[in-house]
């Protein structure tokens, strides 16, 4: 069903270890681009709903087959970006921090995740600020990495550290095709490993960031991957990774054998219909994170 690329050990020596999550998605059955919110979004060319649907169970398999949890929330008629669960909130230690979308919308979906998020049990923080969850907040060992400049604004950056009472790095994007953090940087290695090693790598495009983001992700993350534009701008690094195993479009070439030298096991997905509204494999994961799974 997916092709998985392998290859030599990392030069480091550390063994890649894949852990388990536990993951939000959404089935793509209104899937559509009638509107236009992001430079994707084209909605004079046609999408097929149905191709979105079988790609999107693609991904859902290769999860299970992995041995990761996903739990489904119902999508909604006539809010066709519900697949990119990632938007739907930000999660750790059972607490779901709801999002506020910035465009009109999307505004609907807001309630209706923190409605999922409370009924499973989650302790849910009403949002003040504009903020799309996971999309623009990325958990990197005990660090929140915010985005900010087109869509979660600078406030929300404030009220996430509040809520989880975590150091909060932000990070201002500004290339529209990049709109959200998680189209930017791929974390690689989120949680801490074994005997409490924080691994924290991540990779990243240079070129979405200003110069002060820039310098601190170089300065934070010296050994980070740094992607190239080609292989971001197929939406590279809008992946999902357990430790070990590495979810990515199979468009990404440079990107995949760049994983392949650090000793992760690239498993190619494509989401090509999804593209087409402005997402990829982790806008489509929202990670539920339990207090037994965090940091």
């Amino acid at each position: 069903m997916h092709n998985t690329a392998t290859g030599p050990s990392n030069t480091s020596g550390a063994e890649r270890i894949a852990q388990h999550r536990r993951y939000l998605m959404c089935r793509p059955e209104h899937f559509t681009v009638s509107y236009t919110i992001n430079p994707w979004m084209e909605p004079a060319k046609p999408t097929d709903t149905a191709k979105a649907v079988r790609q999107w169970q693609t991904l859902y398999d290769t999860y299970v087959e992995l041995g990761h949890e996903v739990e489904l929330i119902d999508p909604i008629e006539g809010l066709p970006d519900m697949v990119y669960t990632a938007n739907g909130g930000f999660v750790i230690d059972g607490v779901a921090y709801g999002a506020k979308f910035r465009f009109q919308e999307r505004v609907p979906e807001g309630p209706a995740f923190m409605d999922w998020f409370g009924n499973r049990g989650f302790d849910v923080v009403d949002p003040r600020e504009v903020n799309e969850g996971e999309g623009d907040f990325l958990l990197v060992g005990d660090t929140i990495l915010a985005g900010t400049g087109f869509r979660s604004t600078g406030d929300s950056h404030r009220e996430v550290g509040e809520v989880f009472g975590r150091e909060v790095i932000s990070l201002t994007l500004i290339d529209p095709r990049f709109y959200h953090l998680d189209t930017a940087i791929a974390v690689l290695d989120p949680v801490q490993g074994p005997g409490g090693v924080d691994h924290a790598n991540i990779a990243y495009l240079p070129g979405a960031f200003d110069e002060a983001s820039r310098a601190i992700l170089a300065e934070r993350y010296p050994d980070a991957i740094r992607v190239s534009d080609e292989d971001g701008s197929v939406f590279g690094l809008n992946s999902a990774s357990d430790g070990r195993n590495v979810i990515i479009s199979p468009r990404a070439k440079g990107f995949e054998a760049q994983l392949r030298e650090r000793g992760y096991n690239p498993i190619l997905v494509d989401l090509s219909e999804l593209l087409l509204g402005g997402g990829g494999i982790k806008c489509c994961t929202l990670e539920l994170r339990s207090k037994e799974t965090s940091v």
